[in-house]
């Protein structure tokens, strides 16, 4: 090669990253509408534990209802709340957040009586943090503002009166 000839530059293909926010938003979106809905589900049959355990005595004295009906009552929240994240995840996520806090709540109250469920109350805890990060990603995956038509999709905010309308 010559002194005063510039080397061949080949274009290089760029490998496109991929959306990892997306990917986790959909395995957040997935759990959470799967998980309420089966142990919403196992409330009314106590399959996989006897729910009623874990409910602070508080709860059904206060609102004058066996644990049982107060379970089965929650078996109602919680599958519908499966079903908003399934549906509208921005809105099923702040209920099923919520729904956590509530959980947490009840599991210390019943750990400073009982001296017990500290760690489940921790490990719902970690799971209302991964129900806030689904409402986060949902903001931007899955909005609940903004989903008329082209506004969603552009991004764009159309003011004024539109052709055809």
């Amino acid at each position: 090669m010559l002194s005063d000839q510039q080397p061949l530059e080949m274009p290089v293909a760029e490998t496109p990253t991929p959306d990892t926010a997306r990917a986790a938003f959909a395995v957040l979106r997935v759990g959470f509408t799967v998980l309420p809905m089966v142990v919403g589900v196992d409330k009314f049959f106590d399959r996989l534990v006897d729910w009623t355990q874990y409910l602070w005595s508080g709860v059904p004295n206060t609102l004058h209802i066996s644990p049982t009906t107060f379970m089965h009552g929650a078996g109602v929240v919680e599958i519908t709340a499966g079903v908003l994240v399934l549906v509208v995840p921005q809105v099923g996520g702040a209920v099923v957040a919520a729904w956590l806090a509530g959980i947490v709540t009840n599991l210390v109250l019943v750990g400073f009586d009982e001296h017990q469920y500290w760690d489940v109350a921790l490990r719902d805890f970690a799971l209302l943090i991964g129900a806030i990060a689904l409402v986060l990603l949902a903001t931007r995956y899955s909005p609940v503002v903004g989903r008329r038509g082209k506004e969603r999709r552009s991004g764009r905010r159309r003011v004024g009166p539109t052709v055809g309308s």
